[in-house]
C-alpha cells in the first residue's frame, strides 16, 4: 500500500476507487444456482410421483418416501451451491495488485453472498408455493366449515347426536335384539349420552355417577342385563380413550418429524454456504492459474 503526503507530518493511505464486491459474477452464480435447484427439484419431484401410488400395496411407505426427499433436498442444496459458488470464483476479473490472502478472501465472500441471493430466492419461491396451496387449502376448509356449520346448526335443532361421538353413542345403544327395539324412538336419550361423553371428553374423563346413568339408558335401551350395560359402557369408554392417546402419539410423532427436518435443513444449508465458498475460492484461484499461464506464454513470444 501507497501513502500520500500531503503535508509535512501527515501520511494518508491511497484507497482504491474499485469496490471489492463483484456483483456480475455474484448474480451469474446464484441464478445458476436457482436453476440448478429448481431443475433438481422439478426431477426429484418425478422422480417421488414414482413412489407413491393410490392401489393398495403399490406405494412405498411414508417414512421411505420422507426419508428419500430430505435426502434428495440435501444432495440439490450441495449440488446448486457447488456451482453456482464456482462459477462466481471463476467470472470474476483478477484484482491486480491484491495479496494472495485477501483475493482468497474475497472469493470465499462472493461465493457466500451468492448462495445466501439463491438461496433467498428459492425460499422466496417456495413459500410462495406453498403460501398459493394454503390459500387454496383454507378456502376449501372455510367452505367445509360453512356446510358443516350450517349442518351442525340444523342437527342441534333436530337433537341429533354429534358426528364425532355418534359412533360411540350408536355402539353403547346397540340393540341385542334389533327386532324387538325397532319401533322404538330414543332419540332423547341419544341426545343426551351424546352430551354426557361430549363433557367427559372436554374434562378428560367421564364421572361414575355419569357412568352409571350411561349404563341405566342402555340397559333400558338394549336389553341386556345393567352389569353388562356397565361392562359395555367402559369398553366404549376405553376405545375412547385409546383414540386420544393414538392421536397424541400421532401429533407427536409429526412433532419429532418437524423438528428433526428443521435441524437437518439448518445443517444442509450450513454445508451448502461452506461448498459454496469453497468452490468460489477454488474457481477463482483456476482462474487467476490460467491468466498468469497466459500471461508466461505471451511473454515467450
Amino acid at each position: 500500500m501507497s501513502y500520500s503526503e500531503p503535508g509535512a507530518g501527515s501520511a494518508l493511505p491511497v484507497e482504491s476507487s474499485k469496490p471489492a464486491t463483484s456483483w456480475g459474477p455474484i448474480i451469474g452464480g446464484a441464478a445458476a444456482a436457482i436453476g440448478t435447484s429448481l431443475i433438481l427439484l422439478l426431477l426429484g419431484s418425478g422422480v417421488g410421483l414414482t413412489m407413491v401410488s393410490p392401489w393398495s400395496g403399490e406405494s412405498s411407505s411414508a417414512a421411505t418416501v420422507g426419508i428419500t426427499a430430505a435426502l434428495w433436498l440435501v444432495v440439490v442444496q450441495w449440488l446448486s451451491s457447488a456451482l453456482g459458488g464456482y462459477l462466481t470464483g471463476r467470472l470474476r476479473t483478477k484484482w491486480a495488485a491484491v495479496h494472495t490472502n485477501e483475493v482468497f478472501f474475497r472469493d470465499t465472500a462472493h461465493g457466500l453472498i451468492s448462495w445466501a441471493v439463491a438461496t433467498i430466492f428459492v425460499a422466496g419461491f417456495l413459500a410462495s408455493s406453498l403460501t398459493t396451496l394454503a390459500g387454496a387449502g383454507a378456502t376449501a376448509a372455510g367452505a367445509a366449515v360453512a356446510g358443516a356449520g350450517a349442518a351442525g346448526t340444523a342437527a342441534v335443532s333436530q337433537t341429533s347426536p354429534d358426528l364425532s361421538t355418534s359412533y360411540f353413542t350408536d355402539a353403547l345403544l346397540r340393540p341385542e335384539r334389533v327386532s324387538a327395539n325397532a319401533e322404538r324412538n330414543d332419540g332423547a336419550a341419544t341426545a343426551e349420552v351424546s352430551r354426557i361423553l361430549l363433557q367427559g371428553a372436554v374434562n378428560g374423563q367421564v364421572p361414575d355417577g355419569d357412568k352409571s346413568y350411561i349404563a341405566n339408558i342402555v340397559s333400558a335401551r338394549t336389553g341386556i342385563s345393567e352389569d353388562d350395560a356397565r361392562a359395555r359402557v367402559d369398553t366404549v369408554l376405553k376405545q375412547i380413550d385409546d383414540a386420544k392417546v393414538a392421536a397424541q402419539a400421532a401429533a407427536d410423532k409429526a412433532r419429532k418429524a418437524a423438528a428433526t427436518t428443521a435441524l437437518v435443513g439448518a445443517i444442509s444449508l450450513l454445508i451448502g454456504a461452506f461448498i459454496s465458498s469453497v468452490a468460489a475460492a477454488l474457481g477463482g484461484k483456476q482462474r487467476d492459474d490460467e491468466e498468469d499461464l497466459l500471461a508466461v506464454d505471451v511473454r515467450k513470444f
